[in-house]
């Protein structure tokens, strides 16, 4: 992924050439240990300790490096979990995800939405051991009337002055300007942890107005680390996935991605106007977006020139190197050959006491399970994982709104898959079998930290929510063999089934909305024969609907939601409310059946791509005739069916 600019090179007496590579991990999710904590088995395709190695080898290759974090390191696994919860931190404290980057000597981090998941306080003392500039310029305590006068949560941008080696062994002085931006949506997602103590500005407003005053404080590159996915061309305000309007910001030489678990470059990204997958630039600016879970490690190397005192970027190679490759293709060189010091050991040494104390926790048992609970044919309406959810969300509802005017409302629960596939990868299924269930088990049933909520809704509202999460689905054309059934590039936790309606979809019809929720078409509709207790909805009817935060406040654009629409919530965490669930009730005895059913389509048939510990339940779905066709280049078994 190579660019040149030959067109500078000979129109300029070079004084230097400068190899600086530049190194990104993203959305960590506290993986640091190559660990399945859902499955309790290891698993060598992600970790930072893993990833460790992968950053001492590519030191090893170039002198001049730098490290850089793109944000959501702090929660996503019982890590995260044990040390919010059950450890806490004391003022002082270091956080094993602090520990670990403070020994790989990151330069400089940002910070994600998911940072704010345990609170304010709990962030800044995570925060205070950092040993590198932590950096975000639209994160705010306060916001002003222009962006350079904001009070910000930390600090905008940082100048990092450092001494780089050129190809003929002297050194020069180069001041390279990170700084940070994150989705302004996080106010929204976290409105009842953050309650009102937290402003967001404009991701692109707030890099626009920065970078000048970078550069004439000295900043001879300047590096955005975006907590932001590639997604619209056009700048909209407010945006959550804006890296290409990021880029088209004069002064900004090269920007690390993230948020959206994906990697820059793939082919996943072709044909976008000002996206260049074979160079790894997007408006001309080097671009990398290094995966999820320290699955790969994001590499942007840059031939610098240095003339008449100012430093150009003559050109740049963009890879990414991925964990599943590393035994094969990178090979770590013999400690007395090398030129830095290994980090990765003093990494792995940190990892591993964090590691024993999580399994302990997440090991102690809680309840039983009469039956297996599983998430792999949620998208044929079978998952014992989200009806169990949706029975003990209904259930703590329930309770703390009877007596009052809104428990003569219908009471509804929408719940989606916190593991259903996808990006995440063909282990991320929940697979929980018959028996003890433990700590694990909860935290493999339901992943994000979120809150219970309950939202008032209408009819109407229903119908839409119907409508949004059956984008998940491509259309199905009569007649035609194995077409996949699912839209690859469509979040898993988008996918609400509101249980207590019954209802089916018609996968013929296009789909009203696309898979990141924008209207395509009124006309178009897929949701059928909806009914409430045996009678076709009244789309002015009122429900009360139980959810969680994230969504209750508007996260993903589901119709209805947002602060007027909540009338319900509790400082209770959904994973909290299961655990009680669980262990007030001597064996659960869990249907799988959703409340939906995928209608019929005349002599077609389609192909599941589901996790291969299906195979052992594929009785569950025997109304479709599954066949196992085999399993694909990413892991996810093939099922062919029958609707």
């Amino acid at each position: 992924m190579k660019q040149e600019r030959l067109d500078f090179a000979s129109s300029v007496a070079i004084s230097a050439t400068v190899d600086l590579r530049i190194m990104e991990t993203t959305d960590l999710h506290v993986h640091l240990h190559p660990y399945d904590y859902y499955a309790d088995c290891p698993n060598p395709d992600l970790g930072l300790s893993r990833l460790a190695e992968l950053v001492d080898l590519a030191r090893q290759q170039v002198p001049n490096c730098l490290l850089f974090d793109n944000g959501d390191f702090l929660q996503g696994t019982p890590v995260g979990d044990y040390f919010a919860y059950d450890m806490g931190l004391k003022e002082g404290d270091l956080h094993p995800v602090m520990a670990a980057m403070n020994a790989l000597r990151y330069d400089a981090i940002t910070i994600g939405n998911h940072e704010f998941n345990y609170g304010i306080e709990f962030l800044n003392k995570a925060l205070l051991r950092a040993d590198c500039p932590v950096v975000s310029a639209n994160i705010l305590n306060e916001k002003a009337g222009n962006p350079l006068q904001d009070r910000h949560f930390v600090r905008p941008y940082s100048l990092l002055h450092r001494k780089v080696t050129d190809r003929s062994g002297k050194t020069h002085p180069i001041c390279i300007g990170v700084i940070g931006v994150a989705p302004p949506q996080i106010t929204i997602w976290e409105r009842q942890i953050l309650n009102g103590r937290i402003q967001t500005r404009d991701m692109v407003e707030a890099v626009r107005a920065h970078v000048p005053e970078m550069r004439a404080a000295g900043a001879d590159l300047v590096v955005l680390l975006a907590h932001s996915g590639i997604g619209p061309i056009r700048h909209t305000e407010n945006m959550e996935n804006a890296v290409i309007p990021l880029a088209g910001i004069d002064g900004v030489d090269l920007i690390l991605s993230g948020h959206s678990h994906q990697v820059f470059p793939s082919p996943a990204f072709a044909d976008i106007p000002g996206v260049d997958i074979e160079r790894g630039t997007i408006c001309g600016k080097p671009t990398v977006m290094s995966g999820f879970f320290g699955s790969h490690l994001g590499l942007i190397d840059l031939k610098l020139v240095r003339s008449g005192g100012q430093w150009e970027i003559l050109s740049s190679d963009v890879e990414t190197r991925s964990l599943r490759d590393a035994s094969s293709r990178f090979q770590m060189p013999e400690p007395a050959r090398t030129r830095t010091p290994l980090n990765s050991p003093k990494v792995r040494k940190i990892v591993a006491r964090a590691h024993e104390a999580v399994l302990e926790s997440i090991r102690q048992p809680i309840g039983r399970s009469a039956v297996p609970i599983n998430s792999f044919f949620v998208y044929l309406g079978q998952s014992a994982a989200t009806a169990l959810v949706a029975e003990a969300q209904r259930d703590f509802v329930a309770q703390r709104l009877a007596g009052t005017p809104l428990a003569d409302l219908p009471l509804l629960s929408s719940v989606a898959p916190s593991k259903a596939g996808g990006l995440g990868g063909a282990r991320n299924f929940t697979n929980i079998e018959a028996g003890i269930l433990t700590c694990r088990s909860l935290a493999d049933l339901y992943v994000y930290p979120n809150r219970i909520a309950a939202v008032r809704l209408t009819g109407a509202d229903l119908l839409m929510w119907m409508e949004r999460a059956a984008s998940a689905y491509h259309q199905i054309h009569p007649g035609l063999a194995e077409q996949y059934l699912m839209d690859p590039a469509f979040p898993g936790y988008n996918f609400e089934m509101l249980y207590g309606l019954d209802y089916e979809i018609d996968l013929t019809a296009p789909a009203r909305f696309t898979y990141l929720g924008e209207d395509l078409d009124p006309g178009h509709g897929r949701i059928r024969n909806v009914t409430w207790q045996g009678k076709p909805l009244d789309p002015a009817a009122e429900f009360v609907v139980c959810t969680n935060s994230f969504r209750a406040h508007g996260a993903g654009g589901f119709q209805g939601t947002g602060p007027a629409s909540v009338v319900f919530e509790d400082a209770s965490v959904t994973r909290e409310v299961l655990r009680a669930y669980v262990a007030e009730r001597d064996c659960l005895a869990v249907l799988a059946e959703a409340p939906f059913r995928l209608q019929p389509v005349a002599e077609a048939s389609v192909i599941l791509r589901t996790g291969v510990a299906a195979h052992a339940h594929l009785d569950m779905i025997a109304d479709h005739d599954p066949e196992v066709l085999g399993v694909d280049a990413r892991g996810f078994m093939r099922v062919k069916l029958v609707l």
